[in-house]
């Protein structure tokens, strides 16, 4: 809406100005002019008058360029195309006899493209140039193009938004460096960022932050989404499986595979521009974005894929399938919550993972209860054959270090006795 009104403002002022350049007379000599050059037969039937609807298809089409494309050399080549192309149609229509004058739909065309310019070195004409800076590529185009039509000031001078951020990062990243030359470890770097951020940023999430470290991505900003953490979820599990189609190219090409880890969480986070004159761009910080990055970090201590969070959970808990890995006192938060690990999408597991799932979920209630041997049980139950399950191996080597933890402290607590000969 807003480069519409720019659009009808400088189009209609084009339009007058060739309204005042028709009623000067000027025209009239240059047609003469060219009619001559032309030698248009007499037998011919010159279109009379002067071509109003060129002019004002070609005054308000080029002001709506200018105003809505951001490269200037695309806009510059549109507006020569568009003169050479009136240009060109007064000696191809004097072959049929008839003569098409040029001069007023040239003008337009000038006095549009000059206005637009013109305007584009204001504050506001700049504010698509802003946004194509700040958000590029981080977006897709069709929330690019939503933000730039909205009334979005390009300052992001900050605001508290909902939104679920996802981090994502590669755990065996030091291994990698060892193994690998430099040159092989970039590339198999920037092709998992690739991979990732490409199909990120295609389900809908802001490219917060993509470099040899992690990738971070937000749902919900600065576009609101109400559904964001759903979103952030199923792309989460999408996610998973094509790093896995991944890991089998890397396997192939370097022999080497990337841990890819995952956490996820939801809340109430401050989304504005950041930086300084050498470098800012739009960005997020708070609770849950720490959170996050706590989680993807934690995901490989509890064997987990992806590690949600409760605010995370509590929305998308109908659209993806869980178990609960362990239950956190967190300082930001000023509570315990309760961490969970994201298996698939909702009701596509198999009946044995359903299974699995089931008792995986019931040993560590035992677990939580010290109930040791009903704990273990459970989670033999839950082992699937065939089939790693790193969660499962991290709570049975903690209820095995409890075991001998507590077996050590009641054997220092009986006291010895020495019995002399």
């Amino acid at each position: 809406m807003r480069n519409l009104k720019a659009t009808v403002v400088i189009g209609s002022i084009s339009v007058a100005l060739a309204l005042v350049l028709f009623a000067s007379g000027i025209p009239s000599f240059i047609d003469t002019a060219l009619l001559r050059s032309l030698a248009i037969p007499q037998d011919g039937r010159p279109l009379a008058g002067t071509p109003w609807m060129a002019i004002l298809v070609f005054a308000f089409g080029i002001a709506w360029v200018w105003v809505d494309v951001t490269h200037s050399i695309l806009k510059t080549i549109l507006s020569s195309a568009s003169i050479a192309l009136l240009c060109t149609w007064a000696p191809v229509l004097a072959l049929y006899g008839k003569f098409f004058s040029p001069v007023i739909p040239v003008f337009a065309v000038l006095c549009s493209s000059g206005l637009a310019f013109a305007w584009g070195k204001t504050r506001q004409g700049q504010r698509n140039q802003i946004f194509e800076r700040l958000l590029g590529l981080r977006l897709p185009q069709a929330a690019l193009k939503s933000i730039m039509a909205s009334d979005v000031s390009p300052d992001f001078p900050g605001r508290v938004v909902n939104a679920s951020v996802l981090v994502i990062a590669v755990q065996n990243h030091a291994e990698l460096m060892e193994l690998l030359p430099p040159e092989s470890y970039t590339a198999i770097t920037n092709l998992y960022l690739k991979t990732a951020s490409d199909y990120l940023v295609d389900c809908g999430a802001y490219l917060d932050e993509c470099n040899g470290e992690c990738i971070r991505v937000v749902f919900g900003a600065p576009l609101r989404d109400d559904r964001h953490a759903v979103r952030a979820c199923r792309a989460a599990v999408d996610l998973a499986v094509r790093l896995d189609e991944l890991n089998k190219e890397c396997d192939t090409r370097w022999q080497r595979r990337l841990d890819v880890r995952m956490g996820l969480d939801t809340g109430d986070i401050i989304a504005g521009v950041f930086g300084g004159g050498r470098l800012g761009s739009y960005s997020v910080a708070g609770p849950a974005v720490d959170f996050a990055r706590r989680l993807c970090a934690a995901s490989s201590i509890y064997g987990a894929r992806i590690l949600i969070g409760p605010d995370a959970y509590t929305p998308a808990s109908e659209s993806v399938e869980v178990r609960p890995i362990e239950i956190l006192k967190v300082a930001e938060k000023r509570r315990r919550v309760e961490i969970y690990e994201i298996l698939a999408p909702k009701h596509t597991l198999s009946s044995e993972r359903e299974r699995s799932r089931d008792h995986f979920w019931t040993g560590v209630l035992h677990y939580r209860e010290r109930q040791w041997d009903k704990a273990v049980d459970e989670f033999t139950k839950a082992r699937i054959t065939g089939l790693p399950d790193e969660a499962l191996d991290f709570y049975l080597r903690r209820i095995e270090q409890t075991r001998r933890q507590n077996a050590d402290t009641h054997k220092e607590s009986v006291p010895s006795f020495s019995h002399a000969a």
